[in-house]
Order: C-alpha cells, then structure tokens, then sequence
C-alpha cells in the first residue's frame, strides 16, 4: 500500500479531491488532500503567498507521511496550478516522495512561469471570460455561475453544484514566478502525466505542448474535462495507483 498526497488546483481546495481520495482509501492506501496556505484568505495573505512556500508545504506533507507509513512509497499528485506546486516540493527535497504525478497540470521546464506559458497557448476566451482579478491584481476569482462549462463539462452536475460555491480566491503571485528546476533533484523522480482529452481550461494542446518541452513522463489518457475527480474518478483512481513504484 501506498501514501498519496494530493494538491489541488487555482481556486479550489483539497477537498475536491474527495471522490478519488475516497475510492483511493477503500483500497487501502492513505490520502492526503491538504488545501494550501492563503487560499480565500485577506488582501495581505493572497499577496504574501510564494511558490517556494507552498512547494515546502506539499514537501513537508509528504515526509510527514512518509514518516507515518514507515517507508512506504508515497506518490506526490497535482491537479492544474497545483503542478507548479509538486514541482517546487520536488525540487526542495525529492527523498520526500517517491513518485510524481500531474493531472492536467501545469509541468513546465525549468525558467518557466504559468504566466508566460499562457502566453505561448491558443486563446481560450470562454476560460478567461470566467475570471476577474480582485485586491489590485493580488488574486483573482472564477464567476460560479459560469464555470461549469469550463471547468466540469463531462461531471455529474450534483457533484458539480457541490464544487463550485466552494471555489475560493486563488493568490496571483505563484504563476508569475519562473519555477527552478534541476534533473538532479526533480528529475529524479519518475512523472506520470494524466492528461484529460476533453480539458476546456488547460486544452489538450497545451498539456501536450508541456509533455514535450517537459519529456519523460508516463502518459495516461483520460476522456475526461478539467476536473477528471468528478468525471472519471475511478479511472484516476487507477491512473493514481499505476505511478506507485514496483
């Protein structure tokens, strides 16, 4: 059995990953869903937040677990923004976590940030319609009213209706800084990429685009949208399960 510690995307918070998190328990592994630092919080929070912060928070999540399972692998997971954040921890300490795993995330080379990456993709004015920037730029937030097709498209709409009202103020700052990267640290850690072939947020196209700038990684396809914890969460259950090192 296996440790998993899961980090969730802009706007949201670990408590997306419920569905997963729960199919992931019954078979007997322990799952983590921490919602990260400054997320929702004041104007000062939003804007005092790093990607180096919260790269140490996800680290620290999975020596903590590590420590708990006495040795047991444990897999470092992340949904959209919160690939950023499972390539920061794994740069800080890749003896905390066994195996990476990005679902339709962000898995950029180093010297990149997510801002400039936007800046290489397609436009996608249907995503960039649903968000509005609050405290001077510090943060942004998504219109729930709106986000469905975006976001949750292929989701069962009950489980979506308990998502959205939930979405909270997402911190601007991590997706201006550029990340850092070596092949002696985060290299050495085995990725899987779950890519979502029906994603209306981050487009197949773009997470394809960063499989290649960021090659090696093991591909999994899902016929999924941007939230695959709702739409497909067996599947990504499975996914979840097949990046636990032999």
């Amino acid at each position: 059995m296996a440790g998993f510690v899961l980090i969730h995307g802009s706007w949201h918070g670990g408590w997306c990953f419920d569905p997963v998190a729960a199919l992931l328990r019954a078979r007997g592994h322990t799952v983590v869903t921490p919602t990260l630092p400054g997320m929702g919080g004041s104007a000062e929070e939003l804007a005092a937040v790093t990607l180096g912060e919260w790269g140490e928070f996800a680290a620290q999540h999975c020596r903590d677990l590590k420590a708990e399972l006495g040795g047991a692998p444990v897999v470092l997971g992340g949904h959209s923004r919160g690939g950023l954040v499972v390539s920061t921890a794994a740069e800080r300490d890749p003896a905390a976590m066994d195996a990476l795993v990005y679902i339709c995330a962000m898995m950029l080379p180093s010297g990149v940030s997510r801002a400039e990456f936007k800046t290489l993709e397609e436009p996608n004015p249907d995503f960039d319609a649903i968000i509005s920037k609050v405290h001077d730029g510090a943060a942004t937030v998504v219109d729930p009213a709106r986000a469905r097709p975006v976001f949750a498209q292929l989701s069962p709409p009950e489980l979506v209706a308990g998502v959205l009202p939930r979405l909270v103020a997402e911190p601007h700052g991590p997706r201006s800084e550029p990340l850092q990267l070596t092949a002696e640290r985060w290299g050495s850690r085995p990725r899987t990429y779950v890519e979502c072939t029906a994603d209306r947020t981050i487009p197949i196209a773009s997470q394809r685009r960063m499989q290649a700038m960021s090659p090696g990684a093991r591909v999994v396809t899902l016929d999924a949208d941007h939230s695959p914890y709702l739409s497909r969460p067996v599947e990504l259950a499975d996914a979840l399960e097949g990046a636990i090192p032999a």
